[in-house]
C-alpha cells in the first residue's frame, strides 16, 4: 500500500504517515487501531513489540476485545495495574446490590 493510499485511508497527510515510517512521529491510539484494521494485524505487531501478527481468536473475542487486549500488552507493569483497577472499580459500582 502506498502512503498516500494509506493517507486517505487514515484520513491523514501522506506527510503524517512517511513520518510514522520512519519514527520520527508515532501514531495515536485511534491511528493505532485503525492501522490495525487496515492491515489486520496487532497493535503490539505494528509496535514492534510482538512478531506474532494477529491474535489469535478461534472465533471467542469481538473486534472490540482484541484491540483492548493489543492495547493493554502495550501497558507497562504499573499501568497494567492500574488498568485492572479501574476495570475492577467499573465492575463493582455496576454490580452493586
Amino acid at each position: 500500500m502506498t502512503q498516500i493510499r494509506l493517507s486517505i485511508e487514515l484520513d491523514i497527510s501522506q506527510e503524517t504517515v512517511s513520518a510514522y515510517e520512519s519514527g520520527k512521529h508515532f501514531p495515536s491510539v485511534q491511528i493505532l487501531l485503525k492501522l490495525s484494521e487496515i492491515f489486520n494485524v496487532s497493535c503490539d505487531y505494528i509496535l514492534g513489540l510482538s512478531d506474532v501478527k494477529c491474535i489469535q481468536n478461534g472465533g471467542e473475542y469481538n473486534p472490540d476485545e482484541i484491540a483492548l487486549i493489543s492495547l493493554y500488552r502495550t501497558l507497562s507493569p504499573s499501568e497494567r495495574k492500574m488498568t485492572k483497577a479501574y476495570m475492577q472499580g467499573i465492575f463493582d459500582k455496576s454490580h452493586q446490590l
